[in-house]
């Protein structure tokens, strides 16, 4: 049966098992991908010098702000820009392409600011323009992966990754999170929706988005 929009699934050991996996798998992960993460470090610094890091403001569960952590993959001389893959460096290019740029956020994860599966996080700017239904991707941690990921990651158009995220929210469960970490390396090596149609990525625009969609998988 499909649940109506608006449903919680009911809490019972879910919370702590998935807490329990985000602690075992970022841990885990931060210890093997350690020594490439000084190597990756080394590569920006060679290529384009300091910072290493860019950090930037996020919104997590509930609505609140948290700072994420990522390897830089643009100029230091460019903005965040529309069209990301003409000011990207060529060790960004990279890191893009498989997910790399992202995985210091595992540190968010440790913090439980983050977990491995959920929505991913959006900038408080955006995340103003949210609607009822595109606010219920707050209702949990944003995630490194998620259901919309798997599903097309950037390529996908904005109330596609919001029914995609109100799909998870809605079915939430530790078989789906393992689901989703299974297909999330396959979905890497595609290489599938590093950046949007042209190269560009799409701006949030606000957009209703029917309930006959909501729970759409």
């Amino acid at each position: 049966m499909t649940p109506p929009p608006g449903h919680t699934p009911p809490a019972g050991a879910y919370p702590a098992l998935k807490r329990l996996v985000d602690l075992l798998g970022a841990g885990a992960l931060l210890l093997v991908l350690g020594p490439f993460f000084l190597v990756i470090a080394a590569s920006i610094l060679v290529e384009s010098g300091r910072p290493v890091f860019f950090r930037q403001t996020r919104t997590g569960r509930g609505g609140r702000p948290f700072e994420v952590v990522k390897f830089r993959t643009l100029h230091t001389d460019a903005h965040e820009a529309r069209d990301p893959a003409s000011v990207t460096t060529r060790v960004g290019r990279i890191l893009r392409r498989w997910g790399l740029d992202e995985a210091p956020q595992l540190w968010n994860v440790l913090r439980g600011e983050m977990s491995l599966v959920g929505p991913r996080p959006t900038l408080p700017e955006q995340t103003a323009r949210y609607g009822p239904f595109e606010r219920r991707r707050l209702e949990v941690p944003p995630g490194l992966t998620g259901w919309a990921q798997i599903h097309g990651r950037n390529a996908l158009s904005w109330p596609e990754r919001f029914r995609y995220d109100v799909w998870y929210v809605d079915h939430r469960s530790l078989g789906l999170d393992l689901r989703i970490l299974a297909r999330t390396p396959l979905m890497l090596l595609s290489g599938e929706g590093v950046y949007g149609p042209d190269g560009t990525n799409e701006d949030y625009r606000p957009e209703r988005s029917p309930d006959t969609l909501a729970n759409r998988p």
